[in-house]
């Protein structure tokens, strides 16, 4: 029998590595998990608490920053356990001038969400009602 591959990381090139993982533990509960530097270039793995051998997350330093368009729905999603969590994480970005999408709704299977921009110009997404994570609703079908 073939296996499939598995989905391990998803890496991200950023100018600002303390920044960026500054940002991702503060509003998206990373935690580093290993980190090296080989003299010239830094690496950062990150993962949610539980989840270390799941799913990292990971930075890379010497990148250049990225000035994202509104209106360029590329982005990471983070799942959160309620709308009023959306509410709160906007609001925290908008105070410190990072909202790039204020909280709204979508027809599922979009749902709740908002969008921030990272220390590097990275698009963010936070979201409520999405068949994925916390707060998921059913998938239906519709494929």
């Amino acid at each position: 029998m073939t296996t499939l591959p598995t989905l391990t990381h998803m890496a991200l090139h950023v100018a600002d590595i303390a920044a960026c993982a500054a940002f991702y533990e503060s509003f998206c509960g990373l935690a580093p998990v290993h980190e090296r530097c080989d003299g010239t270039c830094r690496v950062m793995w990150l993962a949610e608490p539980g989840r270390e051998r799941d799913f990292v997350f990971v930075l890379v330093s010497n990148g250049k920053r990225r000035d994202q368009a509104t209106d360029d729905y590329s982005h990471y999603g983070f799942a959160c356990d309620s709308k009023a969590t959306v509410d709160r994480l906007a609001e925290r970005g908008r105070a410190e001038g990072i909202l790039a999408w204020p909280p709204r709704n979508a027809p599922y299977p979009v749902g709740y969400y908002c969008g921030l921009r990272d220390p590097d110009g990275n698009m963010v997404e936070f979201s409520f009602g999405q068949p994925l994570g916390p707060g998921a609703e059913p998938i239906s079908s519709g494929v």
